[in-house]
């Protein structure tokens, strides 16, 4: 008798704000894990827009359309990426990749991380051609300029978003 080990992905970013190419990534990911751990980075150093706490509501609350899919759970983390993969028992991380600029960050990243934990591998999936162009940093600044978001980030985020700006 074989006993099937439940396989557990993480999925970090700061989410700021989570946009549609995070959720095709998150739809993607729930297809080729048991336990999807979406990991909300603090990232201070980055100035995030949303609060952590408004970050991972938000996370929470988009996600929960995959719970028939996946068993996931959102968590905030501000350590080093793969001491917080261990601490969740990931054996897999996954990152979106939406152009040769984030292949030749990440590259560089999985050769780090490689070394400090060999057993946990990372996945990479291409962005869907649709959400290539999709980067928080722009969304934020369409925003902020008045511009229509729609198309970028599903519907409670572009209504947090205006409220930020003071655009409701």
């Amino acid at each position: 008798m074989t006993t099937s080990r439940r396989r557990t992905g993480l999925y970090p970013g700061t989410f700021d704000p989570l946009t549609n190419g995070h959720i095709d990534i998150i739809g993607r990911a729930a297809k080729i894990v048991d336990r999807l751990v979406i990991g909300v980075a603090i990232n201070r150093d980055k100035g995030p827009l949303f609060s952590l706490g408004e970050r991972v509501e938000i996370v929470e609350q988009e996600v929960a359309r995959f719970a028939d899919l996946v068993d996931i759970e959102v968590r905030p983390f501000d350590t080093l990426l793969m001491k917080f993969a261990e601490d969740v028992g990931a054996q897999v991380i996954v990152r979106g990749l939406r152009a040769v600029s984030d292949f030749e960050y990440e590259f560089q990243m999985v050769g780090m991380n490689q070394k400090l934990n060999p057993d946990i591998e990372t996945v990479f999936f291409m962005a869907d051609p649709t959400c290539q162009a999709i980067a928080s940093r722009l969304v934020k600044e369409i925003a902020r300029l008045k511009g229509d978001i729609s198309q970028f980030v599903p519907a409670d985020v572009e209504r947090r978003l205006k409220a930020k700006y003071g655009l409701t």
